[in-house]
């Protein structure tokens, strides 16, 4: 296969006569802004990606793709809509659950909390809370006797001052008559487990319980609040969720975990938006590293670009050595990016060196998820960028005049 001429050129421009050394270490300086640009934004990107799926998996992991509320306030013959759930053909798991807001108190400590009730046998199917015990048991919730089982976050354990087996006040906002008139409902329960899934809002401010329990506490007379339901396509529950009403009836309607936290999810797909943009100018500013050195190199080369005319090179071939060294610096600084990219996300990623405040960033470290889209793009748009930047100074050496530079000769 038989390369074209104007690259074996275009390598040789590449390196410059002794005399002028300069022009080599601005090829250097722009191979090394392209590469610097290009790892950046691998980075930055990868960054803003498995924070997006280190987020949504641990929302998904507490709570379901889908859940199946009604207009009523709760849902009595739960049994029997879960069995029509089940038909669904994307549906993978339920389970009934009950959710209120209470206050937990230990001595003077207290905290708002969502006090969950579950069914310990399906809501091992639908979340990821048995995994994320820390210590106790999940199976506390099954069998108990005198004080109802609780479990909570790592979280709100530490700002109670509690730990396994100690008691604490349930306390409801809702009011009830009493011997001294009206009181709010207040039950002990007993600590039996502390989750810790890595998110502060929810080892923060969730407390799950035995469905039982909760139905007792909240006097639900058996029903409960909604049904959690999981997908075997997690971006499938739109669908599922508009056959709700048409498999239960006009009294149900569905709501799924991307109506949930839409706010959030697009905040963060706008944010990468605007972080690659930003990150772009890096590799804009290399371009004119690059433009410079080809000005430099036409302005040296000008008798042998002379030299090549009277040869019978033409235009285009003269801009075709141009274009092609530009391609070169680009696609080598391209290629050095990519690599420093990779290996710097995955030092991130494996060794966890950047430590968050979980209350505040929603996470303990700085993830990394690193795909071959982004990758992709930022390529692309740096080999483009270096292209456009070789346009001026290959015009500039086309429409050099080979009579100029040999006139003394």
């Amino acid at each position: 296969m038989r390369l074209p001429y104007q690259l074996f050129i275009a390598l040789r421009y590449l390196r410059s006569r002794k005399r002028h050394r300069s022009i080599s270490f601005n090829t250097l300086i722009s191979i090394g802004g392209v590469a610097l640009g290009v790892t950046a934004l691998i980075v930055v990107l990868s960054v803003m990606s498995g924070f997006h799926e280190d987020l949504k998996n641990k929302i998904l992991g507490v709570n379901a793709h889908l859940l199946v509320l009604s207009y009523t306030g709760g849902i009595k013959d739960y049994e029997d809509v879960i069995e029509k759930i089940k038909d669904i053909s994307e549906v993978k798991n339920v389970s009934p659950f009950v959710l209120g807001q209470v206050m937990l108190a230990k001595g003077r400590s207290a905290q708002g909390v969502y006090l969950r009730g579950v069914d310990p046998k399906y809501e091992a199917r639908t979340t990821v809370l048995k995994e994320r015990i820390k210590a106790g048991s999940f199976d506390t919730l099954k069998d108990w006797a005198e004080k109802p089982p609780l479990i909570i976050g790592s979280e709100l354990a530490a700002i109670l001052g509690v730990y396994l087996g100690d008691v604490v006040r349930v306390v409801s906002p809702v009011q009830e008559p009493g011997p001294f008139g009206i009181v709010p409902r207040i039950r002990e329960f007993r600590v039996t487990g502390i989750f810790e899934i890595g998110m502060y809002e929810y080892d923060a401010s969730l407390a799950i319980t035995s469905l039982k329990a909760a139905q007792e506490f909240f006097r639900t007379a058996g029903a409960v609040t909604g049904i959690e339901v999981t997908l075997y396509d997690i971006y499938k529950a739109d669908r599922v969720r508009e056959e709700i009403p048409k498999v239960l009836g006009p009294g149900f309607y569905g709501r799924d975990w991307m109506q949930m936290n839409r706010n959030l999810f697009s905040a963060l797909k706008l944010e990468k938006f605007t972080m690659f943009v930003i990150l772009t100018l890096i590799i804009l500013v290399a371009s004119f590293n690059i433009v410079s050195t080809l000005i430099m190199n036409v302005i040296e080369k000008e008798r042998e670009i002379a030299i090549l005319k009277t040869m019978g090179a033409t235009n285009t071939a003269v801009m075709g050595i141009f274009v092609f060294q530009g391609l070169i610096i680009g696609v080598t600084g391209t290629l050095i990016g990519v690599i420093g990219g990779y290996v710097l996300g995955y030092i991130i990623n494996n060794y966890e060196i950047i430590k968050l405040p979980a209350d505040v960033y929603y996470l303990s470290h700085l993830p990394v998820k690193m795909k071959i889209f982004d990758f992709v793009v930022v390529s692309l748009s740096a080999i483009v960028i270096s292209l456009v930047a070789t346009i001026y100074p290959a015009l500039q050496a086309a429409k050099l005049n080979p009579v100029e530079p040999l006139r003394y000769e």
